[in-house]
């Protein structure tokens, strides 16, 4: 989750079933469980020229951002910029960034860190560097307290031209929810029972995925106790559910939880922000949980994305302080990358100007892909 085009799966406002937008491409006509909407001017969703923007990757543009932001007075000074641009655009937005911050960090979310942390948990090295311009990384309450409404700002970036920050977060999650319910749909059919969503942050898109499937039991996993904190503590302020979520800390490549014991996998915004091993490792455990039959969907930044490509060097300096493994995810060949896994047959569309949805099929296990 980057402060610029953030978080990995986060919980948003009171979570109704979220709205869907067709303005980026047909899909035949069938009963559904949402409601459509339209931004007041639908965005395009276009692919670049590029396979990947030129200030990330291995071209001099890169690496000269790169060694910029290697020294450390200047990496400073982004981090502060980048911090500043984010609050900034989601006040403009009529985010209240500082109240829902005040909110989190004056409530009693301190007493559901026990209730929630693993002490026995090991941090992979890469997740204790510093991220999104927080010296502790996704382990603070600082970071866990904004991440809802960076969330938000993140969606309203993405969909500009919505008349608000609620229909661009409802367009943002419908068509991520969409895609995998006519993925599923059309390549499985069955029953959706058991919903893993790994790296689910403060609980937006958990929330969402309970929302959509209500009678589905629902688990979120996410390496950071604090961030599970506030994913308990918003769950325990919202009306009680039939099947309540399970909030569960453990490492994404290695949950230890039974093989084939899930019919749907979510890792929504994670791989941008995980060293190309873990992106491996991630996909790797998502394949042994799933169940045949079963479908894994992520969500996150396309490389192909134009608006991506035609960042100012201003946006995207701050976006890759903030970022540490950027650039391993957009070299990263992904559909190889799934191949070598076992996925086969991986196919991408974009599902909003910022973010694309890949499926896969491998013979009885079809995975659904968003990115």
């Amino acid at each position: 989750m980057s402060l610029l085009h953030i978080p990995y799966s986060c919980g948003a406002l009171a979570n109704p079933k979220p709205k869907l937008s067709n303005s980026w491409r047909s899909r035949p006509e069938r009963k559904k469980r949402h409601v459509i909407a339209r931004a007041s001017s639908p965005p395009v969703a276009e692919e670049g020229e590029l396979d990947i923007p030129r200030w990330a990757g291995e071209t001099p543009l890169s690496r000269l951002v790169g060694a910029l932001i290697s020294f450390k007075p200047f990496y400073s000074l982004m981090k502060l910029g980048a911090r500043r641009v984010l609050i900034s655009t989601a006040e403009k937005s009529n985010i209240p960034w500082r109240d829902m911050t005040r909110e989190i960090l004056e409530s009693n979310v301190y007493e559901e860190m026990e209730n929630v942390r693993n002490p026995s948990l090991v941090y992979p090295d890469y997740y204790l560097n510093p991220f999104h311009a927080y010296d502790e990384g996704n382990l603070s309450w600082l970071a866990a307290a904004e991440a809802e409404a960076a969330t938000l700002s993140i969606a309203k970036r993405a969909i500009p031209d919505s008349s608000s920050t609620n229909e661009a977060n409802e367009i943002l999650r419908g068509n991520w929810l969409q895609a995998i319910e006519e993925h599923h749909l059309q390549h499985s059919g069955s029953n959706i029972y058991d919903i893993l969503d790994i790296g689910c942050s403060v609980g937006v898109s958990t929330r969402y995925l309970a929302n959509q499937y209500p009678s589905a039991n629902i688990t979120g996993l996410d390496l950071s106790p604090y961030f599970l904190a506030v994913a308990q503590y918003k769950d325990k302020q919202s009306p009680v559910r039939s099947n309540p979520i399970k909030w569960i800390h453990a490492n994404g490549e290695s949950t230890m939880l039974p093989s084939k014991s899930y019919d749907l996998v979510s890792l929504a915004y994670v791989l941008h922000e995980c060293p190309a091993r873990a992106i491996r490792g991630l996909l790797k455990e998502a394949f042994r949980l799933l169940r045949p039959g079963g479908t894994i969907a992520l969500t996150d930044n396309s490389p192909k994305s134009k608006v991506l490509q035609g960042l100012s060097p201003v946006l995207f300096t701050l976006l890759k302080s903030t970022e540490p493994f950027l650039d391993e995810y957009y070299l990263l060949d992904l559909e190889e990358t799934m191949r070598a896994t076992g996925f086969v047959n991986v196919t991408s569309v974009l599902t909003d100007p910022r973010h694309r949805t890949v499926t896969d099929h491998l013979s009885d296990l079809w995975i659904c892909i968003s990115i």
